[in-house]
Order: C-alpha cells, then structure tokens, then sequence
C-alpha cells in the first residue's frame, strides 16, 4: 500500500469491516424483517448498528436510515426537497456530482449556485447576504471537499441555516473517518460512505432531520421506518460500523492524523519543480489531501507514468464528469486551459513520510521527462 494515494476515492478493507462482515454473514444472514426469532436477532443487531452510528454523529438513532452508500442518500434528499414547493435551494459551487448533478437535473431554476473564492472555501458572507433577502428550503455544503480537501465552514453554515429556519445538509463523506464525526449530528441531513474510511463498497446512511414526517427514498416495503424500501444490508451495515469506530479511535488523537508528511512533500516539490502549484494550500485541508496543478503535459499523462512506477494517484474525484476536477477548479477561478492538469494526492492512516518522499521524487524526476 506504499504506493496507494487514492484514499479519497477508496480505502482498503479494513480488518475489523472483513471480520465484522464474516461474522454478521454467519451469524445475521436472516432478513432482518422476518417475523421469526433468527429475523429477530438479525434486526436487533441492525438497531444496535444504528445506534453506533447515532453515537458517532451525535444524534438519536431514529434519525439514521442505511442506504448503499453517500450518492443513494445525497440523490434522496435533493429528491425529496424537488418536491418541497417552490422556494429556492442554495448548493455549493464546489459540491461532489452526487450533489450537483441531481440539484441540476430536477430543480430547475430553484437551484441556486453557492460561490466559493480562489482558495477553495465556500463564501459565508455570500450565504449570509443571501439568507437575510430570500429564504430557500434547504442549503446544501459539505464537510470537506474530496478534491482540494478544503475545510468548509460547515458549522457556521448550519448555525447561519439554523437562525434563519432553513435546514441544512452535509455530505460528510470525505470527513468521517478523516476528523472526528462528532456534531456533524446538528445538521438537519448528514451523508456518509462506508468505503471511504475502510468499510465496504455499497453501504452509507442519511441522518434525517428527527421531526421529518413522510420522507422516501426508495419505495417497495417496509424497511428503515418506510423510509427506504429493500431488504437491509446487514453485513455492510456492521462491516462499515466496525471500520468507522476503529477510524474515530485514530482521529480523536490528532498525532494520528500528521499533516507534516504532506506538507513536507509539498515543500520538496515547490523547491524542485517552482510550476507545480499546490491549491488550496493556505487554507485548513484534510491532512491527507493534496491537489496539485502539474506544468507540462496532461494530468493523464502523470497518472499513467506514476502508475506504471507503482504509485496510484487521481485526476480529482472519480466522479467528476469527464473524469477530471473540472467543476470545482472552475469554481475556484482555475482558467479552462488549466484544469485538465489536476493531480489529486491522497492518502491514508498507514501511509508513512518516506512514501510521500518517494512519491515526491518521482514527480520530479516525471517533471524533467516530460518537459
């Protein structure tokens, strides 16, 4: 895994999320809705999930729906707000696709675009000005964004939501299991990926404002409080309980989150290579995170070279239309000529200083070739 800075898209499997899922695959195989005793114990481990999940957030379990991962649960709740009226929705400039593209394709010109600046951070006194003339149904920003790994000002943005009666949503997918999950409960809406923390493909969860009555995602049955529809996913549910409770034992001591090894890294590269930028730079971003805009060459170019190295690095989010950080760069003010040069560096809790160094020096010596 010396090699792997692609933590953003995924993390490898963690060891507690393998025998967590192992053990509720034997043990909890029933469907948890069944009438019988075996279901029975089935749901009852599902509910103590839930509350897990609940404690992390900081929230009370009824307010927790599991759904197959963060763009289920981020497309349910711009679903449901499609159908709230016809008041404005503000959306960050910077959000995932999972967020802006649903936001496009069924609100229409309810949709309002939420600037950020050039450093990356989503605008407060854009929101505030906004707030105090118009009062949408929902404002949408998210915790931490996955290609920058600019830290947005997700607190102050719900206490501003807060005073002005306006529910807030956060997709937290890139934060929990990175920094602390506690308090992310406050918000009205809080998505969560179990994959980007060391749980499995395919399983996530919305927490739902506790007062929300009538809220569906999926339809066909029963499940999660009719909430969303389908036979629940015990096994990713526990495997990704596990991985995220291990994550929270690592980042509630913050020696365990070093930024000096990318930061280090950085430096060696702008003192090597004075065209590599690095954005968002002198802004608070994730520890692990490091997006870069390269001189020469296309970004596909560095990632094939680094590949073949054995290094494992991105354009930007996986789920990027056109597979590049184009949305969020142009938001940033990245001229159009310059985006497709976006080298995204992310790593993990096992990665060591001597793999970013490597890395490092592999990109200079990248930087000669291809120039």
């Amino acid at each position: 895994m010396n090699g792997y800075f692609d933590w953003n898209a995924t993390a490898p499997l963690h060891p507690a999320a393998r025998e967590a899922w192992l053990e509720a695959s034997a043990r909890f195989w029933y469907n948890p809705s069944g009438l019988y005793r075996e279901g029975a114990e089935a749901r009852e481990r599902l509910e103590e999930c839930r509350e897990r999940a609940a404690g992390l957030l900081g929230c009370e379990p009824g307010a927790i729906v599991f759904t197959s991962g963060a763009t289920e649960a981020d497309n349910a709740v711009v679903r449901w707000v499609a159908g709230q009226g016809a008041a404005p929705v503000v959306v960050s400039a910077i959000e995932h696709p999972a967020v802006s593209e649903p936001a496009a394709a069924w609100l229409g010109e309810r949709l309002r675009s939420w600037p950020c600046g050039a450093d990356g951070l989503a605008d407060l006194g854009w929101l505030a000005d906004f707030l105090g003339r118009q009062r949408p149904v929902l404002v949408s920003l998210m915790a931490a964004n996955n290609e920058t790994g600019a830290l947005q000002p997700w607190r102050e943005a719900a206490e501003l939501c807060a005073r002005h009666g306006v529910r807030f949503h956060c997709d937290a997918a890139q934060w929990c299991g990175r920094l602390p999950s506690d308090g992310l409960g406050g918000c009205d809406f809080v998505t969560v990926s179990g994959h980007k923390f060391g749980g499995p493909k395919g399983v996530g969860l919305l927490k739902l404002p506790a007062e929300l009555n009538g809220f569906r995602s999926f339809r066909g049955g029963q499940q999660e409080e009719r909430r969303r529809a389908g036979t629940e996913n015990l096994p990713g549910v526990a495997a990704m309980l596990a991985a995220w409770e291990a994550a929270e034992v690592l980042v509630s001591d913050a020696a365990a989150m070093p930024a000096e090894p990318r930061d280090a890294f950085e430096a060696r590269l702008a003192s090597a290579v004075p065209d590599i930028e690095v954005l968002s730079r002198r802004v608070p971003r994730l520890w692990n995170t490091s997006l870069l805009l390269v001189p020469r060459g296309p970004n596909v170019k560095w990632v094939a070279r680094l590949s073949r190295s054995g290094f494992q690095v991105s354009t930007g989010s996986a789920c990027s239309r056109g597979g590049g950080a184009s949305e969020v760069l142009t938001a940033m003010g990245i001229p159009a000529e310059r985006t497709g040069a976006a080298l995204r560096i992310s790593s993990g809790w096992s990665t060591g200083a001597s793999a970013w160094q490597a890395l490092a020096a592999r990109l200079m010596a990248l930087s000669d070739e291809i120039g």
